[in-house]
């Protein structure tokens, strides 16, 4: 069955849901391309806040890349490399989004689909989850991209662990290692999220926003070296905005701020 990227739209949150239920919510070519533009176009989004992308049911986040589709999509070099064009355009477009993600993970969280969900900023699981990224196991690599953000989540010796190894985590290992940020049970998992978008996003947006080029800019240059006069005055840019005199009234009159992101 073609994998199915279905989009819903709840007030300012938006929900991508992976679907491929007979083949583990696997992703395939035109998967991947579809989940791309769709984060493309949610990041031209005004009214959106946050973002959560999950699984359809509660036994397969995404097993990843469905292997099944190799066969026509990515059986030599030359189709990898096309391959790798929509997979590492749909990672990045998940990554640009410029507000806070979020991945809802339950069960099976595999190979490109746990690359996935360290794209988004937030990763909350089952305690039914299960991850791994067993790319030793087909005798094919992951690319810069994904070994760049592995490296930052989790280190060097558990990102070699888990290529060299291809064991799987659960998600006591996958908390203690730092690849997700908590755990909740099967029954709470869906309404935690859900709570913890809205909570996000009654906060100020352009201070997200901002947050999220500049966590960029530190990971990309640790030293700070060389930093372009933008790049210095970033930190400084919602002192002018309508939001940050909104969020300073609303703290001194002792009422919830309402942000509009201007």
């Amino acid at each position: 069955m073609p994998t199915k990227i279905n989009l819903s739209i709840d007030s300012s949150i938006a929900t991508i849901r992976i679907e491929n239920i007979q083949s583990l919510n696997s992703i395939d070519y035109n998967g991947w391309d579809n989940l791309q533009q769709t984060c493309i176009d949610l990041a031209k989004s005004k009214d959106i806040r946050a973002a959560i992308f999950t699984g359809e049911g509660d036994k397969y986040f995404s097993s990843g890349a469905d292997i099944k589709d190799f066969l026509k999509t990515r059986y030599n070099k030359t189709s990898a490399t096309k391959y790798a064009e929509v997979f590492d355009g749909a990672l990045n477009a998940i990554e640009s989004i410029p507000y806070p993600t979020i991945s809802l993970i339950k069960g099976l969280c595999f190979g490109g689909g746990c690359e996935l969900a360290m794209t988004t900023d937030i990763r909350i699981a089952s305690d039914t989850s299960i991850f791994a990224i067993p790319v030793s196991k087909l005798g094919i690599l992951i690319g810069y991209g994904e070994m760049k953000r592995l490296i930052q989540i989790v280190g060097k010796g558990t990102a070699s662990y888990l290529l060299y190894s291809g064991k799987r985590l659960d998600s006591k290992q996958a908390l203690k290692v730092g690849l997700i940020n908590e755990i909740k049970s099967l029954d709470t998992i869906d309404d935690y999220v859900s709570e913890l978008a809205k909570a996000i996003s009654k906060t100020a947006p352009l201070s997200h926003k901002k947050h999220k080029q500049i966590m960029k800019i530190v990971l990309d240059n640790p030293s700070l070296s060389n930093l372009s006069a933008e790049e210095k005055s970033l930190p400084f840019e919602t002192f002018d905005t309508s939001d940050y005199q909104e969020g300073m009234s609303a703290f001194i009159e002792h009422r919830n701020p309402k942000f509009k992101g201007v």
